[in-house]
């Protein structure tokens, strides 16, 4: 299915937790001299404009970034994520958001391997465009699951996953089981961090127990919920599920959140972070 654009959602307040978790896991990754590999499944234009027609159609970035934006963070995953945002908009006006893809390619080191599949045909060209000049790095037209079995394992041994299929399909929640019991097949040391939108709590649910049922050991769950279940706001929160977390990523992450929420957040609102898996 290629009716999904990122760009109507890009910046909103699932993209900010989505990316929190992305930065505080390479950041992580970072820390070793080592290089790693990041491997994105839906990865969209990488780049988008918030001036765009798309976004400004739907303005969800102004529920997420957009209230983040002069905030003086506290937490260091806040801090740099913030910071990288600021990267791209040097006049402190908020003109651009970075996808993930993007987010990626300004923290990772030259030595790093960068891997994305996209499927849309408008997207594919605009992402591939920004990364012709850098090494190590492979765009791919493909569908995310033939990009498995195409780009993985990849030449290095460490690295991460990220998967953000748009769920448009009640069939895509058992695809993503199938692709993720396949990807930790064939890498089963790398991280996989797995973002899921919260429309209806029983489809979430079942969703997360299919994961934790797969046998796949140490999953950690961060959620974030901007309203109450079923509160007629269509998606109500969004949350990642981390297969191989990072040892720091729960504190770090519920540092973070406690400040995403006191800033875009009402009383409705709840975080979660909870292990679901052990070791």
């Amino acid at each position: 299915m290629l009716s999904y654009r990122h760009s109507y959602h890009a910046g909103n307040h699932a993209d900010v937790i989505k990316h929190l978790t992305q930065v505080a896991i390479l950041d992580y990754l970072l820390k070793k001299d080592k290089p790693f590999c990041y491997h994105d499944t839906h990865a969209g234009a990488g780049l988008y404009s918030l001036q765009s027609e798309h976004a400004q159609k739907t303005a969800e970035y102004q529920g997420g970034i957009a209230k983040l934006w002069h905030y003086q963070a506290q937490s260091p995953v806040l801090q740099r994520y913030l910071g990288l945002v600021k990267q791209l908009n040097p006049d402190d006006t908020l003109n651009f958001y970075p996808g993930s893809p993007k987010i990626a390619a300004l923290m990772l080191r030259q030595s790093d391997h960068l891997q994305a599949t996209e499927l849309h045909p408008t997207d594919f060209p605009l992402l591939k465009s920004q990364f012709v000049k850098r090494r190590y790095t492979r765009i791919e037209n493909i569908d995310a699951y033939a990009g498995f079995k195409a780009m993985l394992p990849p030449l290095v041994k460490r690295g991460v996953v990220l998967m953000d299929p748009p769920y448009e399909l009640k069939t895509e929640y058992q695809d993503l089981v199938n692709g993720l019991q396949d990807a930790y097949k064939r890498w089963p040391q790398a991280t996989y961090a797995i973002w899921y939108p919260v429309i209806e709590r029983p489809a979430v649910e079942a969703f997360i127990a299919a994961i934790v049922a797969s046998g796949i050991k140490n999953q950690l769950r961060i959620e974030f919920n901007l309203h109450a279940d079923s509160s007629g706001h269509g998606m109500t929160g969004s949350g990642m599920l981390v297969i191989n977390p990072p040892f720091t990523l729960a504190t770090e992450m519920r540092q973070a959140l406690t400040e995403v929420l006191s800033q875009i957040g009402s009383v409705h609102s709840t975080v979660q972070i909870t292990p679901l898996v052990a070791e």
